[in-house]
């Protein structure tokens, strides 16, 4: 199956190839960690194993009904399944530049089709196909791809399924892709002397559907979610205390069926009440950039995290030119259970 997945990215890759300036970072080595016990989340003695590793991304990561795991990965145009026992398949290919995966409570699955956006492939005006959300259950269709002024969606990051046939999702700032076809802007993208922008990236909702949360770099914002999926009261909700100067801030995120909210950052996983209060932070083996709980419980929790180990144990790299890294998934036991979506 790696075959086939290798196959499905090759052109992808040899564009990359071919774009030197694309290129980034080497991914840190795998580092052994020690997790302390927060109270209701993870025990003192548990650990993370590797669950699924390989030479391309793995992004916007969810559960499926069965509490298998899904994942986007851009460079293989693919969402991705693991079962529980580490078997793997290409669920839904032909998803052009595949960028996060959401399952709302009635099975529907979404996925942010990026098109030719990625920077690696060097295309950069000449990509001419519109970025989109896609319906891929139980029958696929186009969402959205554009705004009401004709404007393209731009290069979408994260998505979240609203419940309603459509998805709050982000790119810079915080947008709605209603069920007709819409498209509303929540909050603007920063731009130099605009008041009110934010530098979004994951988004995620609570359990009982009531709460939106949207990463803001090292704020989480709040807003509360009507009957008809309309967002109000925007409000700070968070704040990640433990990231180093510079840095990127908050990622992916996932709720427990408790409410409490995980926040992928710098230090590892930062683990929030529901008063937003910081309850510890879950240290992980690389940088973590997704998580869900899964499994048949939902009692698993997974992390996405960048870099790789090869067949022999070492450090994969990252070939000259290539922008695009390899990707490990690890899994560890939790006391707290994931919010069922």
């Amino acid at each position: 199956m790696r075959k086939h997945l290798l196959a499905a990215g090759l052109a992808s890759l040899a564009l990359a190839l071919a774009s030197p300036g694309a290129a980034q970072g080497q991914p840190a080595p795998e580092a052994q960690v020690d997790i302390a016990a927060i109270p209701g989340v993870v025990s003192g003695d548990a650990q993370w194993t590797k669950f699924w590793e390989g030479p391309m991304i793995v992004d916007g990561m969810t559960a499926d009904a069965d509490g298998n795991v899904l994942f986007a990965q851009e460079q293989s145009n693919s969402i991705i399944k693991v079962w529980p026992d580490g078997k793997w398949w290409v669920q839904w290919p032909f998803v052009a530049g595949a960028g996060s995966v959401s399952v709302d409570s009635q099975g529907r699955t979404f996925a942010a089709d990026r098109s030719c956006t990625d920077p690696g492939l060097g295309l950069g005006a000449n990509c001419t196909i519109l970025s989109r959300i896609v319906q891929l259950t139980p029958e696929r269709k186009v969402i959205a791809d554009k705004f009401a002024d004709g404007s393209t969606l731009g290069r979408i990051n994260d998505l979240r399924a609203d419940g309603h046939g459509g998805t709050y999702y982000t790119q810079g700032g915080l947008f709605h892709a209603k069920a007709d076809g819409t498209v509303d802007t929540i909050v603007p993208a920063a731009t130099p002397g605009q008041q009110g922008g934010v530098f979004t990236n994951g988004v995620e909702l609570s359990p009982d559907g009531r709460t939106l949360y949207v990463t803001n770099r090292t704020t989480i914002i709040a807003f509360d979610v009507a009957a008809d999926g309309g967002l109000s009261n925007r409000r700070d909700f968070a704040t990640l205390g433990n990231e180093p100067q510079g840095s990127f801030g908050g990622d992916g995120m996932t709720v427990d069926a408790d409410g409490r909210l995980y926040v992928t950052g710098g230090p590892g996983l930062y683990v929030f009440d529901k008063a937003g209060k910081q309850l510890g932070i879950i240290p992980v083996p690389r940088r973590a950039i997704t998580a869900t709980f899964a499994g048949r419980d939902r009692k698993t929790l997974y992390i996405g995290t960048l870099g790789a180990n090869t067949p022999t144990g070492e450090n994969w790299t990252t070939p000259q030119g290539v922008r695009n890294i390899a990707a490990t998934i690890y899994a560890v036991s939790t006391l707290a259970a994931g919010a069922r979506k």
